[in-house]
């Protein structure tokens, strides 16, 4: 019978939070009494899926051997036969159980998100697609409960976006948009052309999990802060006070600009969540990378070669070149329908990870449907 991997490790950290969940000051530090204790509970279920799966490999045993002996009653023999089936099926499932829980989840899964849409390669039309996927999200994110802050933007004249920064709470907000980071192609006829050609432009997309002050120390002294007059669109709308806000982060060269509220202290708070939740993604990557081979950077430059997904328009066609999907279904998707493309790319990071456990190769997607490359 095929064995699970070592189990004391999971049993030893269970009894390391039981320790620190019988404190006296444990509740003193809710958020992390709360992290805690969903981690003791989860640990609690595999230990018990893990003793359900060991108990079950000894009544296959137990039947097994008695189907065997000659001397056995007919009657107990059959009813062992019988039994036998459904006590496999068991273990496979207690099995599969027992190695999804033992895959160590994202940290980062459970927290808010910064997403980050830009133009990137096609002018107006890489601008208009960036308000069309800000829209998908919002959508999407609405469909689920959860609420969408804008915290910065940068419009164009014909109603899109050069950039655009929205914060989106709820449950699980990483875990489920993760994977939309990267380059986004799309391939239709813009509405400012006149033949009727079609055109590829691209939008990179950044998603950042949430940070608070607590994941990460920033010295007031490496800030360089600076304000300016707001750009309005005029008449009574016209800011008239220093409100804009830009933040350079000097050890690492970031720059985040917040100028959506009228407020400078506003501007500042929100631009300093955008700040932090770089920097935490910035950490969590070089963290990675000590343990994981180099991958390239999240969105590239935005050329249109280095794409994870390309949305055609003409072929009513979207292909998310990671997993070979493909599906016919582009009004829906645009309407922030992309449940199917969520959980498909979940089931993949999913094969793989457990294929690492389980001490397998992995053969790449499986459970994908189409797989059109669509170099067109």
């Amino acid at each position: 019978m095929e064995q699970l991997p070592d189990i004391a490790p999971f049993k030893l950290r269970l009894d390391e939070l039981d320790a620190q969940m019988s404190a006296p000051d444990f509740y003193q530090n809710p958020r992390k009494a709360a992290d805690v204790s969903r981690e003791q509970q989860k640990l609690k279920a595999l230990i018990d899926d893990h003793i359900a799966f060991e108990k079950t490999g000894l009544e296959i045993a137990e039947a097994q051997t008695l189907v065997k002996d000659p001397a056995a009653d007919p009657d107990l023999k059959e009813l062992a036969a019988a039994e036998l089936p459904e006590l496999e099926r068991k273990r496979t499932q207690l099995r599969e159980t027992v190695l999804e829980s033992m895959i160590p989840p994202d940290p980062s899964d459970s927290r808010n998100t910064v997403m980050e849409i830009r133009a990137g390669t096609g002018g107006d039309e890489a601008s208009l697609f960036a308000g069309d996927l800000f829209r998908m999200y919002t959508r999407y994110a609405e469909n689920r409960g959860w609420k969408v802050q804008p915290m910065s933007s940068s419009g164009t004249e014909r109603g899109g976006y050069k950039e655009v920064i929205f914060l989106i709470t709820g449950q699980d907000v990483y875990r489920q948009l993760k994977f939309e980071s990267g380059v986004h192609r799309v391939q239709r006829i813009p509405v400012t052309e006149a033949n009727g050609r079609i055109h590829t432009s691209t939008v990179t997309v950044a998603v950042l999990p949430e940070a608070e002050e607590v994941d990460i120390h920033i010295d007031p002294q490496e800030l360089e802060i600076t304000v300016s007059r707001a750009s309005g669109p005029g008449g009574q709308g016209v800011n008239t006070t220093d409100s804009a806000v830009q933040i350079l982060h000097k050890p690492t060269g970031l720059i985040v600009q917040c100028a959506d509220e009228r407020s400078q202290l506003k501007n500042k708070a929100r631009a300093m969540t955008v700040l932090r939740s770089r920097l935490l993604k910035l950490k969590e990557d070089e963290e990675r990378e000590k343990y994981a081979e180099h991958r390239r950077s999240q969105i590239g430059t935005g050329g249109r070669s280095e794409r994870i997904r390309t949305y055609n328009f003409p072929q009513n066609r979207l292909t998310d070149h990671r997993i070979g999907l493909t599906l016919y279904s582009l009004p829906q998707v645009m309407e922030g329908d992309i449940d199917e493309i969520i959980t498909a790319l979940q089931r993949v990071d999913f094969e793989e990870k457990f294929a690492r456990l389980t001490g397998k190769e992995y053969t790449g997607p499986s459970a994908t449907r189409g797989g059109a490359d669509d170099e067109d």
